[in-house]
């Protein structure tokens, strides 16, 4: 007899509901924290995106109670167009975390539900803390179910599973019953698109945004009884068979056993991540050897498809569009050294002396390269060749390290836009989270 398949659905709607938060070790809290860190300072940072003014537009011609703080104004919308607003503005800089096993960007799509909804109805920061890692354990879960096939089929799994991720988020924080959460799994399902051909416009970080808002929007029509079907996953016609997904019957042994978030890798440079490979790589060479970088004659960046699918842009022309330029964002580095925010303007990818240096560059598929490595070849114009590979997704810091490291990003990025005095009670406030029993007094700090 043919066993049964494994209830997919059904199976992530239990871990949802029944999860123990004191059986989340505190140790994967710390990492959640560092996540928020980062998530909070990127959103600040990329409130001046004019995407983010089109959305605040859009959401004052709809209208509607005021419910949750669109960050860095202060002013509230609905909490379903305030998730839209903070998540797209989260990810506008393309400054924000990513996970290999999702091939994207979780925390865009889960934070800016979980803290609209955590305002407006007055959680505690450990309860947001617990749906952000059961959310995240849930994208994680459906990211081994053929997800490389999935993106690789031209579909943004930053859009396609953060819908899933803020559902289970929210489904939790609201408190739904198992059913009530299958039908918020289904309802954001079948809402499930994204595609990658919008990489370099607006769209892309608006895909963030919509993914978030959808989960909440889900998750407040489920707890009303608005039904869905309840196998959206592994149901035919359903999610992994429309979206080249394929079931992994094992996935469930890893519910509540593992959370992944330690492998959350947060950015250092303000561009994709399939680009911080070639940049570390090259950086590194050059360091390493004490190249002048006038004095090199070529680049030879050999990557996977992924990477180069993600970020081959060979001629961008405005800053969106350098941070998917693996060839602009190593050009600028050598030349530059900076990789921030400031880099990526229309002013600076339009730079002659850039896209001169550009021409140096060639990007060339390699199958031998997981998804974001990249070898990288310098030849100097005396004809010396040395070659560095890198993995930045392999080479994630210890928590300790990456504590530093988000705090100095954090105060890089966020006294600008908040003052200093602001900005250190931020961090004060963020690493003591779990104590705080209504995240309204956390928003009125900012």
């Amino acid at each position: 007899m043919q066993e049964k398949p494994m209830e997919l659905t059904k199976t992530l709607a239990k871990f949802i509901v029944e999860t123990d938060k004191s059986n989340i070790p505190s140790q994967i809290l710390e990492h959640t924290k560092v996540a928020f860190m980062d998530w909070l300072s990127v959103t600040l940072a990329g409130k001046d995106d004019p995407l983010v003014g089109k959305l605040i537009k859009y959401s004052d011609l709809m209208g509607g109670y005021e419910q949750a703080t669109v960050l860095g104004y202060g002013v509230k919308k609905t909490a379903v167009q305030t998730a839209l607003i903070n998540g797209a503005a989260s990810h506008a800089l393309d400054f924000d975390d990513t996970l290999e096993s999702i091939i994207g960007h979780p925390s865009v799509t889960l934070f800016p539900s979980l803290l609209a909804f955590s305002e407006w109805k007055e959680k505690s920061g450990l309860d947001m803390l617990t749906a952000y890692v059961i959310g995240f354990k849930v994208a994680t879960a459906i990211g081994t179910c053929g997800i490389v096939n999935h993106y690789m089929s031209g579909w943004h799994s930053t859009c396609t599973l953060g819908h899933f991720a803020s559902a289970a988020g929210c489904a939790r924080l609201m408190g739904l019953n198992e059913q009530q959460t299958l039908y918020a799994l289904g309802i954001a399902g079948t809402q499930a698109s994204g595609l990658k051909r919008v990489f370099g416009t607006m769209c892309k970080p608006f895909h963030a945004g919509k993914s978030s808002m959808t989960g909440l929007m889900s998750a407040l029509l489920a707890s009303e009884g608005f039904d869905c079907a309840e196998d959206i996953l592994e149901g035919t016609n359903g999610f992994l068979q429309v979206l080249n997904g394929k079931l992994n019957d094992k996935m469930a042994d890893t519910l509540g056993k593992t959370w992944d978030i330690e492998n959350l890798a947060q950015k250092y440079h303000s561009s994709c991540h399939a680009t911080h490979s070639p940049i570390e790589a090259v950086f590194a060479i050059v360091e390493k050897e004490g190249l002048n970088v006038q004095d090199i004659g070529s680049i030879k960046i050999f990557t996977s498809r992924l990477s180069i699918d993600a970020a081959g842009k060979t001629e961008p022309t405005t800053g969106l569009a350098g941070k998917f330029s693996i060839p602009y964002c190593v050009a600028n580095a050598l030349l530059r050294g900076n990789t921030g925010m400031q880099a990526f303007t229309d002013e600076k990818v339009n730079d002659p002396q850039v896209q001169d240096y550009m021409k140096k560059i060639s990007l060339h598929l390699s199958d031998e390269m997981d998804l974001l490595e990249a070898k990288v070849d310098v030849e100097t114009d005396s004809g010396k060749t040395y070659t560095k590979t890198i993995d930045v997704m392999k080479d994630i810091p210890d928590l300790e390290t990456k504590k530093t490291k988000i705090k100095t990003k954090f105060m890089d990025l966020c006294p600008p836009v908040l003052g200093e005095d602001k900005a250190e009670k931020l961090i004060k406030a963020i690493e003591s989270l779990e104590d705080i029993k209504n995240m309204q007094t956390f928003i009125d700090i900012i």
